[in-house]
């Protein structure tokens, strides 16, 4: 709570990653009968969302559900429940017991698979009443870039919901890429894993085509770098925008500039003699100064939904 606090103070948004998921599950669930384990599941809902309410008010509902009936690595509570529930049902309940402890909150759905199968899921969900927010989408980029022609086609095909999508896991590498052949990342983990001068440049171009590309599309509501540094990271990845020393990759380098010079708005500008002016800009929140006073205004994405204000008089 402390840190969250901290970070809510210096004006970072902060979401909660995730509720419910099917790794790294506590053991003693196992214990439990699937009732049992449901109920512990919506209780740790209900405690963590309820506590943080007003600080965090984002929330990675659920995790990678279209595999969650099908792991088999190892058994877990949350595989059971799923099997023994369904997916949309077991979707529905967790996600309405976050909305019923935090009525404002972001509700995010969240996974890897950016198949036919997720977007079924979602369908699905949304049939069902199932109150999501937000469209999470996972790009673990491990086994080398997607490419411009991907990111459009996924944009294109999760868009036609008319749901805000949030690019919540995003990596790109630094170092060699993870051989083609491994089918889950996670069975390659090496003992090193560096950055490289070449990969850092192929990660730097990378970075900001596909953040270009983000920005550029109307749906794109975040984007989640996965992870910021190297320094004992998710696989032992290369993935950071700084290295373990905390110098800047040039990655770190070219998207501050895209982002702090060429996505911000920062003008002077002169009023007509009425006193109003018109302005052209990003969508996002702006300050507006004059003569000593100032006020917050918001640029949304959509030109009906913008709005004129007269700032001051």
């Amino acid at each position: 709570m402390a840190a969250a606090q901290f970070l809510k103070k210096k004006g970072i948004t902060i979401k909660g990653h995730p509720l419910c998921w099917h790794t790294q599950t506590a053991s003693w669930l196992l214990n439990l009968s699937n009732e049992e384990i449901l109920e512990r599941q919506l209780m740790r809902i209900r405690r963590d969302v309820g506590a943080f309410k007003g600080t965090i008010d984002a929330w990675d509902v659920i995790n990678e559900v279209v595999i969650m009936p099908v792991f088999d690595k190892y058994d877990n509570g949350i595989t059971r429940i799923c099997k023994d529930m369904g997916r949309i049902k077991l979707v529905k309940r967790v996600f309405e017991e976050a909305r019923k402890s935090n009525p404002g909150a972001m509700l995010v759905i969240n996974d890897f698979n950016t198949s036919q199968a997720y977007e079924i899921l979602i369908e699905g969900c949304l049939e069902a009443g199932v109150p999501i927010s937000t469209i999470g989408i996972q790009s673990h980029q491990h086994q080398g870039y997607w490419g411009i022609e991907k990111i459009q086609e996924v944009l294109e095909r999760f868009s036609h919901f008319g749901l805000p999508l949030h690019f919540t896991e995003n990596t790109l590498i630094s170092g060699h890429l993870m051989p083609s052949e491994i089918k889950d990342l996670n069975d390659y983990q090496i003992p090193y894993w560096p950055t490289t001068p070449e990969g850092e440049e192929r990660q730097a171009r990378e970075v900001v085509e596909m953040y270009t590309v983000l920005f550029e599309s109307p749906y794109v509501q975040a984007i989640t770098t996965w992870d910021f540094d190297d320094d004992n990271k998710w696989l032992g990845a290369p993935c950071g925008l700084i290295r373990k020393d905390n110098s800047q990759k040039p990655a770190y380098v070219e998207l501050k500039k895209k982002i702090k010079e060429e996505w911000m708005t920062s003008l002077s500008l002169v009023t007509d003699p009425r006193g109003n002016l018109e302005f052209t800009g990003f969508a996002g929140e702006y300050e507006i100064s004059c003569l000593g006073e100032t006020k917050e205004i918001s640029l949304k994405r959509t030109p009906k939904e913008n709005y004129q204000e007269m700032v001051m008089g």
